[in-house]
């Protein structure tokens, strides 16, 4: 088998971070747009000011929801796949990829339909008044449609990264990314179909996309290849999957928790605008952490497969890479949003109201943006190397022990107020990044990787 290309565990450990993580990388930013992109057209849409954008904005904790099932088996799979494969057991990682794929059809399936059952109270639930009800309904019945599309291309694309296969990764991104750009304009503007018309684009760019992941996956060329026959799931490995993934689900599944908490505080304190100003901030942090999560997503299967092969030496040497450029670059991207606050703004929306509520919260939310790069580095670590336990509890302490009682508590500090929504995130990206690699590097650094 052409495994050679493959191997992690020979040559520059850097150049094989560096050659999975930058094809991630531009995945990432490919995969902004397809989120990016209809924020973009939407807050532009004639006649309805920030509305639009308010009401897309409330369906994100939804769209993070399904994607936290896509990581449970995407995220929670790959990182024992290249185990596997380090330890030379191509049988076990390919059984690992059968089980997580088809356990990713079954939770597609239950989440659309769960989904359009309790559309209309979740939509209220997480915020939404009845000018901004129209907009998210709107978006959200045909993005559902699509959900098991994305779980397929989330949820599967991990498989061929894993496998050293970062361009044919970022091509499936790429696909869907390029039909969005495509579709969007024509859709929203052409076709007037507004809100309706975005979602519409982004649910045939996420069929492209899985379409592309399944044709790659069952073909020749991967190391590990797909069955598309049903067969009874092992159980015992779909657990592990679970396991691991269960941390990668929580981060999805805290940040849905987070925003709920946020928007409703927001629309208590401060009314529709400033839901707008914490979708906006949310798009920026998205485009800002985004090589971030690349190297992070690279240096998993360099890290966990290295492991598997027993060279502790390796593991060190990526662990130490990826967290030097992790805090290089968000101590850069933290200096810009300093001196440029309105200029990321303005890529969203120019209403005057939302610029002046919008850049006194923006560096409020961004301050101590490095310390996040210590959240990832740790979370990631503990992942590649399986170890599922701490992975869940720092999933867990960030978001849940820390941003959101702070939210709830800071807005009542007087002199605050409002604006102590903004300021939990830059406390929890201290506290909860601090405690995370700290650990790793008593468990992992003077722990596993020092025993002989």
């Amino acid at each position: 088998m052409a495994e050679q290309k493959n191997d992690f565990g020979e040559g520059s450990v850097a150049k094989n971070i560096i050659s999975i993580a930058v094809p991630m990388t531009v995945a990432q930013i490919l995969n902004l747009l397809y989120n990016l992109v209809d924020r973009i057209y939407i807050g532009h849409i004639p006649g309805a000011d920030s509305l639009a954008l308010t009401g897309v904005g409330l369906t994100f904790p939804i769209v993070s929801m399904i994607v936290a099932f896509a990581g449970l088996f995407g995220m929670g799979g790959a990182p024992l796949c290249s185990i596997a494969r380090g330890k030379n057991d191509l049988k076990q990682a390919e059984d690992i990829m059968q089980n997580a794929f088809w356990m990713l059809i079954l939770t597609g399936l239950a989440v659309t339909a769960v989904g359009y059952g309790i559309e209309r109270p979740l939509l209220y639930g997480l915020g939404a008044s009845d000018a901004t009800y129209i907009y998210a309904s709107a978006y959200l019945k045909i993005y559902l449609a699509g959900s098991l599309f994305l779980m397929i291309e989330l949820g599967m694309n991990p498989y061929i990264n894993s496998q050293g296969f970062g361009k044919t990764g970022m091509i499936t991104v790429a696909l869907g990314a390029v039909m969005n750009l495509v579709l969007d304009p024509l859709f929203i503007f052409v076709f007037h179909m507004g809100v309706k018309g975005a979602a519409l684009a982004t649910v045939i760019a996420q069929l492209c996309s899985a379409a592309w992941v399944l044709l790659f996956l069952t073909g020749k060329k991967p190391v590990l290849r797909l069955k598309l026959r049903w067969g009874i799931p092992d159980w015992n490995l779909v657990g592990q999957i679970m396991a691991l993934g269960t941390s990668s689900f929580i981060m999805n599944f805290t940040n849905s928790v987070v925003q709920v908490v946020c928007n409703r505080q927001l629309q208590f304190y401060g009314g529709d605008l400033y839901v707008g100003v914490m979708t906006v901030l949310n798009s920026i942090r998205e485009v800002l952490t985004m090589v971030v999560v690349g190297m992070a997503n690279g240096a998993q299967p360099v890290i966990g497969f290295n492991y598997g092969a027993g060279k502790k030496d390796r593991v060190r040497q990526g662990i130490r890479f990826m967290t030097t450029v992790c805090i290089v670059y968000t101590c850069i991207a933290w200096i810009i949003t300093l001196a440029f606050p309105e200029s990321f703004i303005r890529m969203f929306n120019s209403d005057p109201g939302l610029l002046k509520a919008g850049v006194p919260a923006m560096h409020i939310y961004f301050f101590g943006f490095c310390f996040m790069a210590l959240q990832f580095s740790g979370q990631t670590t503990f992942q590649a190397l399986g170890q599922a336990r701490y992975a869940i509890v720092f999933s867990l302490f960030r978001k849940i022990v820390i941003v959101v009682p702070l939210t709830l508590l800071l807005p009542l500090i007087p002199g605050i107020g409002l604006y102590g929504v903004f300021l939990a995130e830059p406390i929890s990206n201290l506290v909860g990044g601090c405690a995370s690699f700290f650990t790793m590097i008593c468990v992992i650094w003077k722990g596993k990787l020092s025993e002989k």
